[in-house]
């Protein structure tokens, strides 16, 4: 009897994540706008010139929640996080350069743009993830 042996590689969840946000914005009557990685965006604002590059260090207004709207991360008040931008997420890499200096908007990011099937604080492996961001600053 043949013994199969096969190498189980870590499963890509990107259709399963497209339909979740597909359903997401259908359940809450929002429209976004689809890159080719899959990221999904809404511009409420576009902000001015600059816009961000892989190189700057931007400043930002965020709120962070999974499709169950539960936040898991955000700033607060006076608080903006800064940060440089070719040290987060793909889905964020990618998806502020969308907006200009004081713009905002709402960015649903796939999980293999996310943190994929790594578990963070308040973030289940494998999670799309929403957030809603006002771009302040490029540096």
């Amino acid at each position: 009897m043949p013994v199969l042996i096969s190498c189980k590689k870590e499963d890509d969840y990107r259709e399963r994540d497209d339909e979740i946000i597909r359903n997401y914005l259908q359940a809450e009557g929002l429209t976004a706008e689809k890159s080719a990685s899959g990221l999904y965006y809404i511009i409420e604002n576009p902000g001015n010139f600059p816009k961000p590059t892989i190189n700057n260090v931007v400043i930002v207004h965020y709120s962070g929640m999974l499709t169950n709207k539960k936040v898991f991360d955000s700033t607060t008040g006076d608080n903006p996080a800064r940060f440089p931008l070719n040290g987060v997420i793909d889905g964020w890499k990618e998806g502020l350069q969308y907006f200009g200096e004081g713009g905002s908007g709402w960015l649903f990011i796939p999980s293999h743009l996310g943190y994929g099937s790594t578990i963070q604080p308040g973030i289940p492996a494998n999670s799309v993830l929403i957030f809603q961001i006002h771009l302040i600053k490029v540096e």
